[in-house]
């Protein structure tokens, strides 16, 4: 079979598209003989920012010159850009064999699309002869197929309201969720500020080394001092007790990203092997990863493409249209699934944005809804009265029409979202 034919087969052989829970693709993993996918093993968790820490972390660790392998989910435009080796995304045929090997060891045990995805990275990191695997948690922590492999430094970068239905309806349980990645002894490296009180209660049972942010290692200066956080040469200052790092600042847009970028440091540097400063400094210059605040211009209009799909993301795009306000009008392109609080990331945007234009995403059943029924989930909100539209292509094409020099067009909502605009301005 080929690839697509593959996926096809695979999406629908469980009843389930999520079924929490390690029992079967540990046992799967058993009979194909998967031990550990490389020397070293980060897995990223957390509710946003989990693919921008993993490009970093990939980016500096193969600045670094080490082998490397990068796991991540979902994909924007192909399913190979779940698995990259050494900077590449997976080939068919290889995902294909891996798919084979899968096929042969599972015998009557059904699994869900994304454990026989991490199963055959796993398959693929084991044949590669990597330095480092770093797995991003699909869903959770504690019960995601990812957390079959023991991690040397797991990584949490923040916590917040997702995926209720599944963690649970607040930041103490989701917490709990998401720690269970975490290992005996071993560090774990907290992005949030403010982490839940579950998080640093189930390290603490379990004797995790707790890395915090704004405790253990810090953005800027320390306390006292008089230089800047970002001084006028465009650079910025990680340091951690008796250390620091001046860096040049990402290439990745959002505010958020100097974050993720002092945790993917922070996380590379538990691992206590050697790394210099200049691989740091050079990957945090070149992590990119597609569908961050992506940039685009189009006849003088500026597109920005983001998969932000909750408040706290769109908190961050809020953040951000107010650092770097646009000359003209504010279009937002919004299209989002069905089981997201809309409501709430409304809200957090409602002060940057001057026009709403709706789309649909009813392709992606059973969580994708038509326009309508979108426009009527947002009722009594300010994108509740603007245009609507079957989909993105369709809003995107009506928007910029009408737009003129200076203004901006922003499309976010969901990884759906963003790759269908990014198909559009292809």
């Amino acid at each position: 079979m080929t690839l697509d034919q593959w996926l096809v087969r695979i999406e629908r052989q469980h009843p389930k598209s999520i079924d929490m829970g390690l029992d079967r693709v540990r046992a799967v993993a058993d009979r194909m003989g998967l031990g550990r996918p490389a020397q070293h093993v980060i897995t990223v968790g957390g509710t946003n920012g989990k693919g921008s820490t993993v490009a970093f972390i990939e980016a500096i660790a193969r600045e670094a010159g080490w082998r490397v392998g990068a796991y991540t989910s979902p994909h924007l435009l192909a399913y190979n850009e779940r698995v990259r080796v050494d900077g590449h995304d997976a080939s068919d045929a290889a995902l294909v064999e891996a798919f084979e090997a899968i096929e042969q060891a599972r015998g009557d045990t059904t699994l869900t699309y994304f454990e026989y995805g991490t199963l055959a990275a796993l398959w693929l990191f084991a044949r590669a002869g990597l330095d480092l695997a770093i797995l991003e948690v699909g869903l959770g922590g504690r019960l995601d197929a990812t957390n079959i492999v023991d991690s040397d430094v797991a990584v949490i970068t923040t916590v917040d309201l997702d995926h209720q239905d599944y963690l649970g309806d607040d930041r103490e349980k989701i917490g709990f969720e998401k720690a269970g990645i975490a290992r005996g002894w071993k560090p774990l490296v907290l992005g949030d500020d403010d982490p839940p009180s579950s998080v640093l209660r189930h390290a603490y049972a379990i004797g995790a080394s707790a890395l915090r942010i704004g405790c253990d290692f810090f953005i800027g200066p320390a306390p006292g001092e008089a230089a800047p956080d970002l001084p006028a040469d465009g650079h910025w200052r990680w340091r951690e007790t008796g250390f620091q790092l001046d860096l040049p600042l990402p290439k990745l847009a959002a505010p958020a990203q100097l974050r993720n970028a002092a945790v993917a440091v922070a996380a590379l540097r538990a691992l206590d092997r050697p790394l210099t400063d200049d691989a740091i400094g050079r990957g945090v210059a070149a992590a990119g990863i597609p569908g961050r605040l992506q940039r685009f211009e189009r006849d003088g209009v500026e597109v920005l493409v983001d998969v932000g799909h909750n408040p706290q993301a769109a908190r961050e795009l809020a953040a951000w249209l107010q650092a770097a306000p646009a000359t003209g009008a504010t279009h937002a392109v919004y299209a989002a699934l069905g089981d997201k609080d809309m409501a709430g990331v409304v809200a957090a945007l409602a002060t940057g944005v001057d026009h709403w234009h709706l789309a649909g995403l009813p392709e992606q059943a059973p969580r994708g809804i038509d326009v309508d029924r979108f426009a009527a989930r947002l009722a009594g909100t300010v994108a509740a009265t603007g245009t609507r539209h079957a989909g993105v292509a369709e809003a995107l094409t009506s928007v910029h029409a009408n737009a003129r020099g200076g203004d901006r067009i922003l499309v976010f909502g969901s990884f759906h979202t963003a790759a269908a605009a990014l198909l559009w301005l292809a």
